[in-house]
């Protein structure tokens, strides 16, 4: 049989951990009609209050679960560092799954997160599927675990709170900047995999391409170096380009090598242009021209906007629109 746990108590309550630890740890702040209906289902249930139930009236144990995609990313640990900070000035404990980009299984990591009782989610994943979707749902609405999407978002639902930039905009802005240097071919090189950012991305860039009146070229591979370094050799060899942007730094590093190799020069022959502003802009060779998403801001202002949802304070902005900008580097004209 499994554990009984807080959350059980809860759902079947229908009320939040936070009231079900203060029926147990203050009874006299909670109504009595809600802390009979409580204690009797706690009766019912057999469940024993551990030092986590105690901890929770005086929020001294807040748990807060990290779902990311891939830790070897330069922009996951830079919004890493950013939630660290805010949840250390708050005391709080951080938890970090990483998700299987490859064998997602959602009801293992639902299994995983209950057991660890978190207080609440902040879900770095960039593809947010309708099926995600609805896993985060069920966790905000079912075991009363707050949620926000960090870095990402789910276009027309804003039932999520969540932290981003304005990913079209963006694309729109930098891909603009190119076809003001008077590039003809200007490609956008995404993912194979459907991300929801990236597809915002590839919608700016279409927007500043049928704007200019140019054919867009949308190329897609794989963020990983042994695989988009063969597919960029392939490219020289049957298309004209004199501009791109990819959807991120490390991919637009990966394609001026291969320019490089095949004796392309950067800018004279192409302008190339990324998003995010990490390392790999600043060490490219020439500097990499990006789009400087406000990557430890996001984290840290995620973890704030959490903090709130998980104390139950007011939100009056459940969407969070950080302002970016676009550095112009050695990458373009």
């Amino acid at each position: 049989m499994n554990k009984i746990t807080i959350y059980d108590v809860a759902l079947r309550a229908k009320v939040s951990l936070a009231t079900v630890s203060r029926a147990i740890n203050n009874p006299e702040k909670v109504k009595p009609d809600t802390r009979e209906r409580v204690l009797r289902v706690i009766e019912d249930l057999g469940y024993k209050p551990n030092a986590f139930a105690r901890g929770l009236a005086s929020r001294k144990s807040t748990t807060v679960a990290v779902i990311v995609p891939d830790m070897s990313r330069a922009s996951i640990a830079e919004m890493m560092n950013g939630i660290a900070d805010i949840a250390r000035v708050y005391k709080y404990s951080i938890l970090l799954y990483i998700l299987d980009q490859e064998e997602l299984n959602q009801e293992e990591i639902l299994k995983e997160i209950i057991a660890a009782q978190v207080d609440g989610i902040l879900y770095l994943n960039d593809e947010v599927t309708p099926d995600q979707y609805e896993f985060l749902q069920r966790m905000r609405d079912e075991y009363r675990i707050p949620v926000v999407l960090t870095n990402t978002m789910y276009p027309d639902h804003d039932d999520i709170p969540s932290v981003s930039i304005d990913y079209e905009k963006a694309a729109y802005e930098v891909t603009k900047k190119l076809v003001d240097e008077g590039r003809q071919n200007i490609f956008m090189v995404s993912t194979v995999r459907k991300y929801m950012v990236n597809d915002l991305k590839e919608s700016g860039y279409l927007r500043a391409i049928e704007e200019a009146g140019l054919t867009p070229h949308i190329m897609r591979t794989s963020g990983r170096v042994n695989v988009n370094t063969e597919h960029f050799h392939e490219y020289f060899r049957n298309h004209k380009v004199d501009g791109v942007v990819a959807v991120r730094d490390s991919i637009a590093v990966s394609f001026m090598n291969v320019a490089r190799q095949n004796h392309v020069k950067i800018p004279s022959d192409i302008s190339v242009a990324g998003f995010q502003n990490t390392k790999y802009a600043i060490l490219a060779r020439p500097a990499l021209t990006c789009v400087d998403v406000p990557i430890y801001d996001i984290g840290a202002v995620s973890m704030r906007l959490l903090t709130k949802l998980m104390n139950q304070e007011e939100v009056t902005t459940p969407e969070v629109i950080l302002d970016h900008s676009l550095i112009a580097r050695g990458s373009t004209l």
